[in-house]
């Protein structure tokens, strides 16, 4: 059974514990109206005490929308489960923000969950990420040109405070546990429309390659990511250790690390130290390219009198007298 399943991946991961308070994404289609359904079980059969919270967006792009708010707002009431909505004009705010509707989306739902979570003093938020949402973020990746890291696809758990109890569970299982519950979910018909990157890889790429190379290429690239996200982890720790023994002085605003030492490690830990750094500094590596990594290593290597580089607005990387200094510069946002 499903429910045995997603009880198992919550105790792998340790996803979910005695005393959590979780606020979960409910958009109101198969994964998430399943992801809900399974925990209002899992929570009333007392294996485990927590409390769930319901947090709907209505993202105002599709005339249906309204209707998929009403239909968990009435999930909700017969479960008797705390629900929050909120309308926010996604296509406004892609013009606004001059991002993409995907990112305006992504942007409003996460800051909709740590509203609710700081008002209901939760600790916890759940979205209903699946095994082919994995996959597909793993392609994704691929076709991107991420590194290695980026072959781990999508966590069970972050930050000890973001879990995805049905990582481990296919689209095709849930929708086999929705049609066997009568849970009758929303569909969205935008997910069909491939206008966006990963509806292509979804509705075209795996598709193809399920016909032509490899009908288990789900199980195939799900069984990598496992593999890489492994080995990521093992080469975190290892990222974290060196930068403890690398490190002469960190502040909010400046890092200085031993740069001698820092010659003498492999490119492969060089990378992720740059990175791990610049990340404590701003909380984010975004706009840190491959490239700039490349001339921050080489930079390091000549140390021939104070030379600087600036990868961008927000951060200075300069070496002086056997130091590696990671500076905010003036232009920088961060407090």
């Amino acid at each position: 059974m499903l429910k045995e399943q997603v009880i198992n991946v919550i105790k792998k991961y340790n996803l979910i514990e005695n005393g959590d308070k979780i606020v979960v994404g409910v958009s109101g289609g198969p994964d998430s109206i399943c992801l809900i359904n399974l925990l209002y079980d899992i929570q009333n059969a007392k294996e485990i005490e927590f409390k769930i919270y319901v947090c709907h967006i209505n993202h105002m792009i599709r005339i249906e929308a309204k209707d998929d708010e009403e239909f968990v707002k009435n999930y909700c009431e017969k479960k008797k489960i705390p629900f929050f909505s909120k309308h926010a004009n996604i296509e406004e705010l892609t013009k606004k923000l001059k991002i993409g509707t995907e990112e305006a989306g992504r942007k409003v739902r996460y800051e909709f969950f740590e509203e609710i979570l700081k008002k209901e003093k939760a600790n916890k938020i759940a979205t209903a990420h699946t095994k082919n949402d994995n996959v597909e973020t793993v392609l994704m990746n691929i076709i991107r040109g991420a590194g290695t890291a980026g072959l781990k696809g999508i966590e069970a758990k972050r930050e000890n405070k973001y879990i995805k109890p049905l990582i481990e569970i296919s689209r095709k299982e849930i929708e086999e546990y929705c049609k066997e519950n009568k849970l009758n979910p929303r569909y969205d018909k935008t997910n069909d429309e491939n206008i966006y990157t990963r509806n292509k890889v979804r509705n075209i790429l795996i598709p193809l390659i399920e016909e032509k190379f490899n009908p288990n290429i789900v199980e195939t690239i799900d069984r990598l990511s496992n593999l890489a996200s492994k080995e990521n982890e093992y080469l975190e720790k290892v990222t974290k250790e060196t930068y403890e023994r690398l490190l002469i002085k960190e502040e909010k605003k400046e890092i200085i690390l031993n740069l001698k030492e820092f010659n003498k490690e492999d490119e492969v830990i060089k990378s992720r130290i740059i990175l791990y750094t610049i990340k404590r500094l701003f909380g984010s590596t975004k706009g840190i390219e491959k490239i700039h990594i490349d001339d921050i290593i080489k930079l390091c290597k000549t140390n021939i009198g104070n030379k600087y580089l600036t990868p961008n607005k927000n951060i200075k990387i300069a070496i002086n007298k056997g130091k590696m200094f990671y500076f905010v510069t003036q232009n920088s946002q961060t407090t």
